[in-house]
């Protein structure tokens, strides 16, 4: 079936076409495995490129128009993914894996996994599928917090966005107004629910069509690992983390209990306390490395330009020209009505040149590094568009290097060499290295691991690989935040309401699911590439380094991301760092900083002084 659709209406429409012929045998199984990826993937890249558009439509003008093009592109998409007739052209390709090219076999292994989610066995399955995922998108794209009561009619009379929730949180120091825009924020969780009930069912059910163990099995085999093969990996990550991060939990727990004039906790800190909305970083509660005074004054078309600059001087080229005409890079002008997804990303639109970025970037130093983190998807995405990969393989090594990438630059643009060579902190400017190790380990790593390895990652195992029962979610989300964050939910009222899903508010859960844990994996593969490239290439201090104009740098990361997922991420690893994946690198970077707080834990707790 051909899709044609109207991407600015709302009832898209569907013409009929005749399936295309599958190429005749030859009786040379190389032959025909190349005849029918020549097919397959002329076809994938128009199905995509009508899905990418949509998709992009409905994150940049949030309404029921555009949502019901992303609706329908997606399930046509996943139409073409999951065809009878493409599966089993595949499997039977693949029982004489033995004989095909091996770029061969991971092309037909990757159509294989993308067929997963959507089996054409199960057509009316993958359409509801797709278009609950999409109705509680939009939910999550258009929901407007509240702060006070609503209205009879249900209508918030002062609504707030999730920045407003995210600013008070940092900023608030009066606890009981920081629950209340805490437990607003969880309100969203209870429209989301039903939803997660209805997909929980529906993608198990599709993923165990296929083979797979539950549709937590189905991502894990994107990394060619089972579900428990995945959890034995993350579960070394918090085991090899648990000293530091005890150590930087102690600290930041004296650090806001002074902050609140209150006692400190002694055992789980409540979640209202940190300045996230799932703690899963804890920014703010260092400020001797705040950047955003040396940000006043610049624009944000500079923040972007900076970025491009920083790849461009290691070799990168400049963005294509398409970049700067489609990219929605700025906040949404006052006074107009549309709405956009405020979460930042990169999008690489037809898998060819036309990449783009979906962003609200403002002049301050988060926007800073978060627009240096997704140039280096555009970059990536760039990198491995050409001949030699074909389009089924035009993503990361695995997700996680994608990820990786982008983590790697912000990482990079961190160091102060660098931000004073490209005149963001003064010559003469001092930042005390301990304090920027705490920084980092507090907003991006340290507090993150047991969030990203520990909670959303055993919660999805558990949805999914054991079908936690909707009843059991809410409880079953404060123990893991109890177990691996030490983490506790303001009353224990929370635990038994079962109108409530606290795991639901995060986005991830509804609209990137079963996948978490490549952030986690991100962050370590981001440690063991800083390492190398400052102590191997660069001959410099991990923690004050600069790969500003340094070409061997560049190419060193030309060589990684211009292989797309051509070859197995594990030896694409091992051959770029000279070891197998560990978090070895990442503990190395922080050893200094854990000396430093159990030092300072030491210390006697200061009295508190009560904040308003």
């Amino acid at each position: 079936m051909l899709l044609l659709l109207a991407l600015g209406s709302a009832e898209p429409v569907f013409a009929a076409a005749p399936a295309p012929a599958a190429p005749a045998s030859t009786g040379d199984v190389k032959a025909d495995a190349a005849a029918f990826l020549t097919l397959y993937n002329s076809l994938y890249l128009g199905q995509t490129t009508v899905s990418s558009e949509a998709s992009w439509a409905a994150s940049t003008d949030v309404g029921p128009a555009t949502e019901g093009g992303r609706t329908a592109a997606n399930q046509a998409l996943a139409a073409f993914a999951g065809n009878l007739a493409v599966i089993e052209r595949t499997q039977a390709l693949l029982k004489r894996r033995a004989e095909l090219e091996p770029l061969q076999v991971r092309e037909l292994e990757s159509i294989l996994l993308r067929a997963g989610d959507a089996p054409g066995t199960l057509p009316d399955v993958v359409n509801a599928r797709i278009a609950e995922e999409s109705r509680l998108a939009a939910v999550q794209d258009g929901y407007v917090f509240c702060f006070t009561a609503r209205g009879a009619d249900g209508i918030c009379p002062a609504g707030k966005s999730a920045n407003d929730v995210d600013e008070l949180l940092l900023e608030s120091r009066d606890l009981p107004e920081r629950l209340e825009v805490w437990e607003a924020s969880k309100d969203i969780g209870v429209p989301l629910k039903a939803g997660l009930v209805t997909l929980q069912e529906l993608r198990n059910r599709l993923a165990r069509e296929m083979g797979y163990s539950s549709f937590f099995g189905l991502q894990s085999a994107g990394y060619g690992l089972t579900s428990g093969e995945m959890i034995t990996l993350l579960d070394g990550f918090n085991s090899d983390m648990a000293p530091l991060y005890g150590a930087l939990h102690t600290w930041a727990t004296r650090q806001l209990a002074a902050r609140y004039g209150a006692p400190v906790p002694t055992g789980a800190v409540p979640a209202h306390w940190y300045p996230n909305r799932w703690a899963q970083e804890w920014s703010g509660l260092v400020t001797a490395t705040d950047l955003d005074p040396y940000f006043v004054g610049r624009t944000p078309e500079s923040i972007v330009k900076d970025a491009e600059a920083f790849y461009v001087s290691m070799g990168f080229e400049p963005l294509p020209p398409v970049f700067w005409e489609k990219s929605d890079l700025y906040p949404v002008p006052a006074g107009q009505a549309r709405l956009k997804n405020a979460h930042a990303s990169a999008w690489h639109m037809n898998l060819d040149r036309d990449v783009r970025s979906l962003m609200s970037v403002e002049a301050d130093s988060q926007w800073f590094f978060t627009a240096h983190h997704e140039l280096g998807h555009i970059y990536y995405d760039l990198a491995y568009t050409r001949p030699e990969v074909p389009p089924t393989l035009r993503e990361g090594a695995n997700r996680a290097f994608h990820e990786g990438v982008g983590e790697l630059a912000t990482l990079a643009a961190g160091q102060v060499p660098y931000l004073q060579q490209r005149g963001i902190l003064p010559t003469g400017a001092k930042i005390d290295p301990t304090q920027a190790m705490l920084a980092s380990a507090l907003e991006q790593t340290v507090a993150f691991i047991p969030w990203s390895a520990g909670v959303m990652t055993h919660f999805e195992y558990e949805l999914y690989e054991e079908d936690l029962p909707p009843e059991q979610w809410q409880a079953r989300w404060w123990a893991l935040a109890g177990q691996y964050q030490k983490v506790a939910p303001p009353s224990a009222a929370r635990l038994t309401d079962p109108a409530l899903c606290d795991a639901c508010t995060k986005t991830h859960i509804i609209d990137d699911p079963g996948q978490y844990y490549d952030y986690a994996i991100a962050t370590v593969i981001k440690y063991q590439l800083h390492e190398h490239i400052a102590t191997k290439i660069l001959k410099q201090d991990p923690h004050m380094c600069n790969y500003y104009g340094n070409k061997e740098v560049g190419a060193f990361l030309e060589g990684i991301l211009e292989q797309g997922a051509t070859r197995d991420w594990r030896e694409v690893l091992k051959e770029a760092t000279g070891e197998d994946l560990s978090s070895r690198a990442m503990v190395a970077y922080f050893a200094p900083l854990q000396k430093w707080l159990e030092k300072e834990n030491k210390k006697p707790v200061k009295a508190v002084a009560r904040h308003r």
